[in-house]
This record gives C-alpha cells, sequence and structure tokens, in this order.
C-alpha cells in the first residue's frame, strides 16, 4: 500500500482528535504551508495539519521508507515547530509501519507520539 491509501484514515483520525481548521497534502483539501530550512533545497509539506484548542498540531503518517535521512530531518522540522507553538507532533504508523517509526523516534530523538492507524 502507498501512503496515499492512508489518508483517509489519518484525516478521519484528526477529526476524531477534535482537529479544527484542517489542511492536508491530499486531494479536496487545502494544501498546508511549505517549509525550507536554510541549509537545504528540499521543501517539506506536513502530511496534516490542524489546530485544537487555539494550538496548532501537525501528523505525518510514518511509512517504511528508504530514505530514512531525509524522514527525520522531515520529523525534526515538524516536531520544532510544533513545539514552537505549543502543539505536538503525532506520526500516525499503519500496521507494519509502528515499530519502525518508533526506532526512528528513540533512535534520532524526535519529539513526537507514534499512534498506531487502524
Amino acid at each position: 500500500m502507498e501512503k496515499s491509501d492512508f489518508f483517509k484514515p489519518a484525516l478521519e483520525w484528526a477529526k476524531r482528535r477534535g482537529l479544527s481548521k484542517i489542511k492536508a497534502n491530499f486531494t479536496d483539501y487545502e494544501s498546508p504551508v511549505h517549509f525550507t530550512r536554510r541549509d537545504e533545497e528540499q521543501s517539506f509539506v506536513p502530511d496534516i495539519t490542524g489546530y485544537r484548542l487555539g494550538v496548532k498540531h501537525y501528523v505525518e503518517i510514518a511509512t517504511k521508507e528508504e530514505d530514512v535521512p531525509k524522514k527525520v530531518s522531515k520529523w525534526k522540522l515538524m516536531a520544532k515547530l510544533a513545539g514552537m507553538k505549543g502543539g505536538r507532533l503525532f506520526l500516525l504508523a499503519p500496521k507494519g509501519h509502528k515499530a519502525f517509526a518508533e526506532r526512528i523516534v528513540k533512535r534520532y530523538n524526535v519529539n513526537a507520539k507514534v499512534v498506531y492507524l487502524q
């Protein structure tokens, strides 16, 4: 399954979690803001963003991919942005991807909460 296959359950999770003003890097949704680090040319787009109680949260769909350094860089950036505004980064891990996400979070000290996505 591709990452795009997990967007609908992830968006449902975000709505159940009470997020409002949801933006998603998915069809029929307004796209979140693109971020670029000063020392990198690559821009990062959060999978999903939303507000709860006036605080912005970031949601990423955590799937196994070959380019781990790029994924770590993106997650660290999203965690930093969320933390600066009192929010959190949630990593939604589909079946078969949770252990991978937890290893990355632990190994690279990413400030994120890993949640199983059914």
